[in-house]
């Protein structure tokens, strides 16, 4: 299984035919994505960054050693949620490394990838990789499409009008305020992607890489709850994953949410070329450090349009990427992060004004009704 490529040149565009009308004018039905990506890869650009990725992987470690030397020195002291919610910050960076290595971004070959990704997943960040992985694949394919990219499906929070029409009672409530609670909902979110993992593990559906993965997951919990519960009060050890939980999600979200939340919804049916597909529906994040604080989550549309690009390289790409929107009068969305944070909670609350049977027509998704 590995997180879905874009096309090659010689294969031409994922779907042809139906291109969405931008600013009321209608686009040509042929893809350029095969003369960006020439041009991506003449630049040099698709060129793997092992040595790069070696280094923070060795920088990530030595952080989580240091976490860990503290964590022994401060002993019963209140003081350890610092180290803990640091603990939060790392493992957030290593599960960026995981994403990375599922997109073939480290290695030239494709199952030392997985093997790194599948290690990096289970036995540091505690989550089962073909899970993320089978989850991610279906997203990057179709990203904000109806019925077919899960990052929009229903999960406490309604990202489509219909789902939160469908919500009463309390929930109907939350909903109609959701924007607001979306990122406290966050604090939550390291729990929901372990509950996920572990549903997955213990099905009885085909999953490669179960035995070890469940191997890796309970070797973690077990080093990672005995030091904790070894060390402090229990009480103490309570707040201290907790609060490392609480960081994981928030930051996990964090880096996630503002890429598409907000941008156009693509119909069930509809027909959207590769690029138009994955421009039109996914936002970058300016910022001086954000590519670090991201992960390289940052440049999403470039990331989308080639998922095997080098974090490093990922800079370079947008100037090509953004000159190519340009030249073809293709929408290419960028803010900072503050900003879109904005975006995403009026966004949620917009929808979230379809709880209780009051839906509404959703001016983003009209840009890319099928006719």
């Amino acid at each position: 299984m590995s997180v879905i490529a874009p096309p090659t040149a010689a294969s031409g565009p994922v779907s042809s035919g139906f291109r969405p009308t931008v600013a009321g004018r209608a686009s040509r039905p042929t893809s350029t994505y095969s003369a960006l990506l020439a041009s991506v890869r003449e630049a040099g650009l698709l060129r793997r960054r092992t040595g790069f990725y070696v280094t923070v992987f060795v920088i990530l470690v030595a952080c989580l050693g240091g976490a860990a030397t503290g964590f022994v020195l401060l002993g019963s002291s209140w003081f350890q949620l610092l180290i803990a919610a640091a603990l939060g910050v790392i493992l957030t960076q290593f599960a960026f490394l995981t994403h990375e290595a599922a997109h073939r971004q480290v290695f030239d070959s494709g199952t030392r990838n997985d093997a790194v990704g599948r290690v990096l997943a289970a036995g540091v960040v505690g989550m089962s990789y073909a899970w993320w992985m089978s989850k991610h694949t279906r997203h990057h394919a179709n990203p904000n499409t109806k019925g077919k990219d899960p990052d929009i499906a229903f999960d406490t929070v309604s990202f489509l009008e219909e789902d939160a029409a469908k919500q009463t009672g309390l929930m109907k409530h939350l909903t109609r305020r959701q924007g607001y609670f979306f990122f406290p909902l966050l604090l939550g979110e390291g729990v929901n992607l372990h509950v996920h993992s572990f549903k997955v593990l213990l099905t009885k559906e085909k999953i490669e890489g179960r035995a070890l993965e469940i191997s890796l997951i309970a070797t973690r919990m077990v080093l990672y709850f005995g030091a904790v519960f070894f060390f402090l009060p229990v009480g103490m050890a309570f707040a201290f994953i907790g609060v490392q939980m609480a960081v994981f999600g928030l930051y996990m979200g964090s880096s996630f949410a503002p890429n598409h939340k907000g941008m156009p919804i693509i119909p069930e049916g509809a027909k959207v070329d590769f690029l138009s597909k994955q421009v039109l529906t996914s936002r970058n994040i300016t910022g001086r450090f954000s590519t670090a604080f991201m992960g390289g989550l940052n440049y999403q549309i470039e990331h989308h349009l080639f998922p095997s690009m080098a974090r490093p390289h990922l800079r370079a790409a947008s100037k090509l990427v953004k000159a190519h929107c340009a030249e073809h009068e293709i929408p290419y969305q960028e803010t900072t992060a503050v900003k879109s944070y904005g975006i995403v909670i009026r966004y949620l609350n917009r929808v979230g004004l379809a709880a209780g049977g009051d839906p509404f027509d959703c001016p983003a998704a009209a840009q890319l009704r099928p006719r």
